[in-house]
C-alpha cells in the first residue's frame, strides 16, 4: 500500500481563508455569534480538506480518501489514461497542478498528488497499458 498526499496550493488556501476571515470581520461588532461560529466551522473544514486528502494505491485499487472517508475507489486496471491538466472543475484536488484519470468508458476524476511522477510510475507498474499524456512544455 502506497499513500500519496495531495499537493497543496497555498495561494488557493490563502484566497479561501481571506474570504472567510474577511466575511467574519463585520460580525465582530456587535458580535453575531452564529455567523462567527459558522465561519469558524467552515475554516476548520477547509483546513481539514487541504491537509487530509490522500490518494492510496493498494494492489490494483486506487482510493481517494479525505481523512477517514473514502470518496472514490477505482480499479487501476480500468484506467485508460492519466493526463496532466490545470482544469478548474471541482475535484478532490487542493492544487491546480492536477492529473485527470480517465477510467471505464466515460468516467474521470481529477486529483493532485504531490509526487506526480511517483504516482504515475506506480499506476503504470500496476497497469502498463495506461496512456500518459503530459502538458506541452
Amino acid at each position: 500500500m502506497e499513500k500519496y498526499p495531495s499537493k497543496v496550493s497555498y495561494g488557493l488556501l490563502l484566497f479561501v481563508m481571506v474570504i472567510l476571515v474577511g466575511s467574519s470581520i463585520p460580525m465582530l461588532s456587535p458580535p453575531i455569534w452564529l455567523g462567527i461560529g459558522i465561519n469558524t466551522f467552515v475554516m476548520v473544514f477547509v483546513l481539514m480538506i487541504f491537509f487530509n486528502l490522500n490518494y492510496i494505491v493498494d494492489g490494483s485499487l486506487l482510493s481517494v480518501k479525505l481523512g477517514f472517508l473514502v470518496i472514490k475507489k477505482i480499479d487501476i486496471h480500468s484506467i485508460k489514461m492519466v493526463a496532466e491538466t490545470n482544469s478548474l472543475i471541482s475535484a478532490p484536488a487542493v492544487s491546480l497542478d492536477r492529473l485527470e484519470i480517465i477510467y471505464n468508458d466515460h468516467d474521470s476524476v481529477i486529483i493532485s498528488p504531490k509526487d506526480k511522477s511517483g504516482f504515475i510510475d506506480h499506476i503504470t507498474k500496476v497497469n502498463p497499458e495506461v496512456v500518459i499524456q503530459y502538458k506541452p512544455t
